[in-house]
């Protein structure tokens, strides 16, 4: 993967990066999303620095994501757990071992 040069923009000031080219995209995404944000804190509210609107909106997001983050961990735990769990076919076989080992153990 090359690396790129991009500058984003965000809250006004220009900040420059360097990245995998597969990256640029979701970079600008998440750029036009911050600025989304500010300039809608900013219509919203009566607040003026750049500071607060970038804080308030960072602070949105970041809840944003946690929020969407925690049921797709539970959804991959259940494809684990299906992975894991033993299907009913194979049951009989199952008992017939459990019951070897049970004699063994006695």
């Amino acid at each position: 993967m090359s690396e790129i040069s991009i500058k984003v923009n965000i809250a006004g000031r220009t900040y420059p990066l360097t990245l995998g080219s597969a990256e640029e995209t979701n970079i600008r995404q998440a750029e036009t999303a911050i600025e989304e944000s500010i300039q809608t804190f900013q219509k919203s509210y009566a607040v003026k620095d750049k500071q607060d609107l970038l804080a308030m909106a960072s602070l949105q997001m970041a809840a944003g994501a946690i929020k969407n983050r925690e049921p797709r961990i539970e959804k991959v735990i259940e494809k684990v757990v299906e992975r894991i769990e033993v299907p009913v076919d194979l049951s009989p076989a199952l008992l017939h071992l459990e019951s070897r080992l049970d004699q063994y153990l006695a």
